[in-house]
């Protein structure tokens, strides 16, 4: 037995996967962490500090990931245990380290881990027990307040609430454990809250039903801090019958560590940072918010759950991760996004066998991935299958797809004015609009007259051929931001669509003309347009209508 302990707590140490500490190194080696040694107050002044680069016009890609180390609170007091904020996805090259693959790689990484999950390794001891805090330690300074949990949005959360929490339950019935990432208010030294959000069918949600079924309280472990890679699992919506931790397996591509809890009957990340342990009472809720939400607004006060804290465990060099939320984009859209999207490809693709998908889209900015949700489809795609993909989003997951917009492969679906463009032109809202009714209001202020929604379906691909884009060739466009750099002009970052290109109505005898033009040779085009008067047309009538057009078969019906 001694022997098998020995071989389990070498195990313990053996990893192909980063944990946080090894992120942030990678972090900071990459240029992509800020380090902040002055003393901040974690309640007034450490989110709205990293909110200014999602609020402040800072583009993605300049976004970065802070690490305080120098905490305190309105109190004076001083923390010792330092926060990451936005070190897992303060933007797309951040989340592509963590997650150890190319951000073009991401989408199809993601899901191959969800078809290929690995049942983690059990080991029996674990960074994430270094110390072991419980009973009375817990009222004397090493509880919930020894952690340095920052208020997200001040002014209106009524306390710190734990941002990046993952809370792992287990389904009595099963066993079946899962790992969902929700809000903790942080309410006493020994308690804390609970909000899974119960309209989007959390696992957490449904396993706390089966327990107060059951007249029990519910076992609970919360990890705050750990390797990227269970993060970025913590919030993916799987299948009820698969532990987020098995899919963890198949992101990293090797078993994760996993370690019993002390006072629990679960299993955690044996590298998380912090795991709080304890019991969701299932007689009784308590309010809980008002707190700033993802939607936009602030989510006012509510009855949710509660944990009476048991125990708390965590690394002796430990760090906390606190996710900026509320109003998106944020480092909490940046972590969902990639996952949601993976989901919602592989469901059409895979489970529905829709050809033609190029990408599927949940829009960011204000919207909070759930509402507006862009289907990519390559030229060319049968209407019914356009349709059975517009269904497919709609009836996915009961609170997403408000909005739910086709459009084709030339279209970029994070430019709201692309999509805008599409919809206004490749869209006649009598042939190409449906309105689904009774769909769920989902995650958003809750109506006081209507407790129900409706979904819209938007079918804006093109139909038939279209002119060119009306913007000069490439070519054009590429040589003279060439000279535009050579001025030493400002930054460009363009934006699709920035060069024309044809739709299917552009043919050989206008493109003669256009060659003559950029030749400077218009006066020979002017010649032949004099051949081609004509005295038997009125105003404004199509030359390309005309039978004896040249080259006017080349339009495809």
């Amino acid at each position: 037995m001694a022997t098998k302990k020995r071989d389990a707590a070498k195990e313990a140490g053996r990893r192909g996967y980063p944990d946080l500490h090894d992120h942030i190194k990678a972090l900071r080696e990459a240029g992509l962490l800020i380090e902040v040694t002055r003393k901040i107050n974690k309640d007034t002044e450490m989110h709205p500090l990293v909110r200014w680069q999602f609020r402040g016009g800072i583009p993605e890609p300049e976004r970065k990931a802070f690490l305080f180390t120098n905490i305190t609170d309105s109190k004076g007091r001083a923390f010792d245990i330092p926060v990451l904020v936005c070190g897992l996805a303060g933007n797309r090259a951040i989340y592509s380290m963590g997650m150890g693959v190319p951000i073009n790689k991401i989408r199809d990484t993601w899901i191959k881990a969800m078809n290929n999950p690995i049942e983690p390794r059990v080991v029996e001891k674990a960074p994430c027990q270094e110390l072991v805090f419980e009973g009375k330690e817990l009222l004397d300074g090493k509880g919930l307040d020894d952690l340095p949990v920052p208020i997200s949005s001040p002014g209106w959360d009524n306390a710190p609430y734990t941002s990046s929490s993952h809370f792992i339950t287990k389904d009595p019935e099963t066993g079946i454990q899962n790992m969902g990432n929700y809000r903790g208010q942080i309410k006493a030294p020994n308690r804390m809250g609970m909000n899974p959000s119960i309209e989007l069918r959390t696992g957490g949600y449904q396993h706390w039903e089966k327990w107060k079924a059951l007249g029990k309280k519910m076992p609970c472990a919360v990890v705050v801090g750990c390797p990227p890679a269970v993060s970025y699992t913590a919030v993916q919506k799987v299948p009820e019958k698969l532990d987020e931790l098995w899919v963890t397996g198949g992101l990293v591509g090797e078993p994760l560590n996993v370690v019993r809890c002390r006072t629990v009957d679960l299993l955690v990340p044996a590298e998380a940072e912090v795991v709080i342990e304890g019991y969701v009472d299932t007689e009784y809720l308590e309010p809980e918010a008002p707190f700033g939400e993802s939607h936009g607004h602030v989510n006012l006060q509510e009855y949710n759950g509660y944990m009476d804290v048991t125990c708390i465990t965590r690394r002796k060099n430990a760090v906390l991760t606190s996710w900026v939320s509320q109003v998106t984009p944020s480092e909490s859209s940046t972590i969902k996004r990639p996952a949601y999207e993976a989901a919602q490809i592989e469901h059409l693709r895979d489970h529905l066998g829709i050809k033609g998908i190029v990408h599927v889209v949940t829009h960011e900015p204000l919207t909070s991935l759930h509402k507006l949700i862009v289907i990519q489809f390559e030229r060319g795609v049968p209407r019914t299958e356009i349709w059975r993909a517009l269904y497919g989003v709609a009836s996915f997951r009961r609170a997403e797809g408000k909005w739910v917009v086709a459009v084709n492969d030339d279209i970029d679906p994070d430019n709201a004015d692309a999509i805008f463009w599409a919809m206004s032109y490749r869209c006649k809202p009598h042939h190409d609009v449906q309105m689904l009714q009774h769909k769920d209001e989902g995650h958003g202020p809750r109506s006081m007259i209507d407790n129900e929604d409706s979904a819209v379906l938007v079918d804006a691909t093109l139909k038939e051929t279209f002119p060119p884009v009306s913007l000069p060739k490439r070519e054009y466009m590429e040589a003279a931001k060439k000279i535009w750099e050579d001025m030493g002009l400002p930054r460009l970052t363009p934006q699709a669509p920035w060069f024309g290109y044809d739709l299917g109505e552009w043919n050989d005898d206008l493109e003669r003309m256009a060659q003559l033009a950029v030749k400077s040779e218009y006066w020979e085009t002017g010649k032949v347009i004099a051949q081609r008067r004509r005295k038997d047309v009125k105003m404004n009538t199509e030359v390309r209508t005309l039978p004896d057009y040249p080259g006017n078969d080349s339009r495809k019906k």
